[in-house]
C-alpha cells in the first residue's frame, strides 16, 4: 500500500523522535549513575503508598499511545507541533535530569508472571534516576490531547479513564515519587502551551509593549519569583516533615504556589509582547488545554477580581438605546438576555458566545486605534439585530474605550467630553487615561 504524504511525514517524526527519546533517556541515566551520591525527594506519606504490580500494564502503555500518535493528525502544522512538543518535554526534561539528577529512594517488591517480565523489559533500559519532572507525566499530557480530540463519547471517557490510570502508575510501579508528577505536569503544560496544535505560537518582543506593558511584565515576572521562592521553602518544609498529615498540607500549598508562579510567569511573558493572542482563546470563548490549566491560577484571580468589583448591581449599564457596557458575563447571564451581539475584550477569560466578535485587549493596556475601530464597527454591525454588549473583565476601561470610539463614530457624542461626561454618569467606574483618549480620538477620525 503506497503512504500518503501524511503517513510518511508521521513516520519520520516517528524515526527520528524513537532514536533520540532511548538514546538522551539512557545518556541522563548513566551520567546520574555514576555519581557518588544522588538525593531522593519523597513526602513522608508516600511510604504508604502501595505496590501495585499490575499497574505496569498501563505505564508500559504509553509507548503504544506514543508511537501511534503521529498517525492522529490530518494536517501538517498540527502533526509538525505535536513532533515538536514531544522533542522540546524530552530536551527540557533531560536538562533538567543532568542538572539536578534525583533517585527513587523506595525498595521495589519483586514481581512475578508477566508483570515482572514487563519489570525486567523496564529495567533493561531504565534506573532509578530521571525523576523530576517526570518524563511520563509530560508525555502523558501531551498524547492525551490529539487522542481526546479524535473520540467521541463512550471511547473517549474510556480514553480519559485509562489515562488516568496512567498518571497513578508512575506511583504504584515505583517509579516516581510524588514531586515528580506535578514537575513533570508543568512541563507538559508548558510545552502545549508555546506550541499549540492549532495556528501561531504566542510571541513575545514582536511589537513594542510600550512602558506600561514592560513596567507590568516585569511586576508579573517578580510575583512570579516571589512565588516560587516561597513554594520551594515550602515543599522542602513539607518534605521534611516526619508525619504524613502536616508533610502532606504543606507540601500542597507550596505547589500551589509554584503553579502560581508558573501562571505569572507566562502572564509576565504574554505582556512582554503586548499581545492578547497569547492567552490563546479560541473563536468558541474557550481555550486549548495547555494554557487553560497552565494560566489557571491567574485566570481564576482575574474571575474573582472581576466579581468583587462588580458587586452590588454594577455587572452591566445601557449607555445607548441597545448597547450595554458589560463586565465579563456568566453562561447564565448570557442565556436568560440573549443579546443579539457581543464584542468580548478580555482575553484572559472564557465566554462562550456564538455571535461573539473577539478582541484580544490586554487589561490595563491603550488598545490601539485600529483595534478600537474593529470594535466600533463591529458594535454598528450588531445593532441591527438587537441588544449589544461589550464586556471585558470589569466593563470599566477596555470595553468603556471601545463604546466611547463607537459614541464618537456614530455621532450619539458629539466630542470625547460629551462622551466622557455621558459614561461617567452612567457607570460611575470608568477608568480612561488620556492615553485611552487619544487612541479613540484617533480611532474615531
Amino acid at each position: 500500500m503506497k503512504l500518503g504524504a501524511l503517513q510518511r511525514r508521521a513516520l519520520l517524526w516517528l524515526a527520528f523522535l524513537g532514536p533520540f527519546f532511548y538514546a538522551s533517556y539512557g545518556l541522563a541515566n548513566h551520567l546520574a549513575s555514576r555519581r557518588g551520591a544522588v538525593p531522593t525527594l519523597a513526602f513522608a506519606w508516600e511510604a504508604q503508598i502501595p505496590f501495585l504490580a499490575w499497574t505496569i500494564l498501563p505505564y508500559w502503555s504509553l509507548n503504544l499511545f506514543y508511537a501511534a500518535s503521529p498517525f492522529l493528525f490530518r494536517r501538517a502544522q498540527a502533526l509538525d507541533a505535536h513532533g515538536r512538543r514531544l522533542l522540546l518535554a524530552q530536551v527540557l526534561a533531560v536538562a533538567c535530569f543532568l542538572i539536578w539528577p534525583l533517585r527513587f529512594g523506595f525498595e521495589r517488591p519483586a514481581a512475578e508472571g508477566w508483570a515482572g517480565a514487563l519489570f525486567a523489559a523496564l529495567m533493561s533500559f531504565d534506573q532509578p534516576y530521571n525523576q523530576a519532572p517526570s518524563l511520563h507525566i509530560a508525555l502523558l499530557l501531551i498524547l492525551w490531547q490529539p487522542y481526546a480530540q479524535r473520540l467521541q463519547g463512550l471511547a473517549r471517557w474510556a480514553l480519559h479513564a485509562w489515562f488516568a490510570l496512567i498518571g497513578v502508575s508512575v506511583l504504584t510501579t515505583y517509579q516516581h515519587h510524588f514531586i515528580d508528577i506535578p514537575a513533570g505536569a508543568a512541563l507538559g503544560l508548558l510545552c502545549m502551551s508555546l506550541l499549540p496544535l492549532e495556528g501561531r505560537a504566542p510571541a513575545a518582543g514582536a511589537e513594542q509593549a510600550g512602558q506600561l506593558g514592560r513596567r507590568l511584565a516585569r511586576r508579573y515576572a517578580l510575583g512570579a519569583a516571589a512565588a516560587l521562592a516561597a513554594g520551594l521553602g515550602l515543599v522542602a518544609l513539607g518534605l521534611r516533615q516526619p508525619g504524613p498529615g502536616a508533610g502532606a498540607l504543606i507540601g500542597a500549598a507550596g505547589l500551589l504556589l509554584a503553579w502560581t508562579a508558573l501562571a505569572l510567569a507566562g502572564v509576565a511573558w504574554i505582556y512582554r509582547g503586548a499581545r492578547g493572542e497569547g492567552f490563546q482563546k479560541r473563536a468558541d470563548g474557550q481555550f486549548p488545554i495547555g494554557p487553560r490549566l497552565l494560566l489557571a491560577p491567574y485566570r481564576l484571580g482575574a474571575w474573582l477580581n472581576s466579581r468583587w468589583h462588580t458587586r452590588g448591581g454594577r455587572a452591566r449599564t445601557e449607555v445607548w438605546p441597545g448597547v450595554w457596557l458589560s463586565r465579563q458575563p456568566s453562561a447564565a447571564e448570557l442565556r436568560r438576555a440573549r443579546p443579539a451581539g457581543l464584542i468580548d475584550a478580555a482575553p484572559e477569560l472564557a465566554l462562550r458566545h456564538g455571535a461573539a466578535e473577539r478582541l484580544p485587549l490586554l487589561d490595563l493596556l491603550v488598545p490601539s486605534p485600529q483595534q478600537l475601530r474593529r470594535g466600533a464597527e463591529a458594535i454598528e454591525a450588531a445593532r441591527p439585530r438587537g441588544a449589544v454588549w461589550v464586556c471585558c473583565a470589569l466593563g470599566y476601561s477596555r470595553s468603556a474605550a471601545i463604546v466611547a470610539t463607537w459614541l464618537l463614530r456614530s455621532g450619539a457624542a458629539r466630542d470625547a467630553a460629551a462622551a466622557a461626561r455621558l459614561l461617567q454618569r452612567l457607570r460611575p467606574g470608568v477608568a480612561l487615561s488620556a492615553a485611552h483618549w487619544q487612541a479613540i480620538a484617533a480611532a474615531a477620525q
